[in-house]
């Protein structure tokens, strides 16, 4: 049973990248009734993928991605989606008390008990990190009595490494058609990934179960914050 929260506040900057992470525990909160807000910082309109076969032109893309964000956002079940306007690929560039005072201020709006984006210095992306620091720089503003649970996602190849094992773990075998739902509403940039999914689920694949079993996050630990 995953711990009931006041409310649940998830930052990422790419339509996706609540699909493959965090869905099933995005289910998981709404079917026990606690409201989510989700804040997609870009519609992801520099994506790689056109869809396979190709379906989409670098015009037709955003769009594209915004209708299958909505779509996603419905499979989870979410009803606050909050498309945030910045442009993707870039967020490394955007001035970072902005992009602070962005998060503050949804922080401040919805008064979560719980927020979910990146771990700084273990999300890869350049726009992924950008996100996590500014995460943190809001979260750090608020005193530590009142400030927010903050579970981080992190899949740098040294994680373990660096911060060992996950310390949270949530069983979303109950949502897993739920994740498989969002992941496939993204089908611009997932068609392949999720031909290879459904291939290993058919056959009790490891790899392709765990992506449908459990969901991993990290507490962040602000004794070691090191976010300038």
């Amino acid at each position: 049973m995953i711990e009931q929260e006041r409310h649940v506040l998830v930052i990422f900057p790419h339509p996706d990248d609540e699909a493959f992470g965090v869905s099933g525990t995005i289910a998981s909160y709404i079917k026990q009734k606690t409201p989510v807000t989700y804040a997609c910082l870009t519609l992801g309109e520099m994506g790689r993928n056109l869809g396979k076969p190709a379906f989409a032109t670098r015009e037709s893309l955003p769009e594209i991605r915004r209708q299958e964000l909505q779509k996603a956002a419905e499979a989870m079940g979410i009803e606050d989606l909050r498309m945030m306007g910045l442009r993707d690929k870039t967020l490394e560039f955007e001035d970072d008390t902005e992009m602070k005072n962005m998060v503050k201020k949804l922080v401040d709006e919805l008064n979560p008990s719980l927020v979910i984006s990146f771990y700084p210095g273990f999300a890869v992306h350049p726009d992924h990190e950008a996100t996590a620091r500014a995460v943190v720089r809001a979260l750090r503003e608020i005193d530590e009595a009142h400030r927010p649970t903050f579970h981080a996602v992190a899949f740098a190849h040294d994680t373990e490494e660096k911060l060992g094992e996950p310390d949270v773990v949530h069983d979303i075998q109950a949502v897993q058609e739920e994740k498989l739902n969002a992941m496939r509403a993204h089908i611009s940039q997932t068609a392949r990934m999720l031909e290879m999914l459904d291939e290993g689920i058919k056959v009790n694949d490891p790899e392709a179960m765990k992506w449908v079993t459990f969901e991993r996050f990290y507490t962040y630990d602000w004794s070691k914050d090191k976010v300038d």
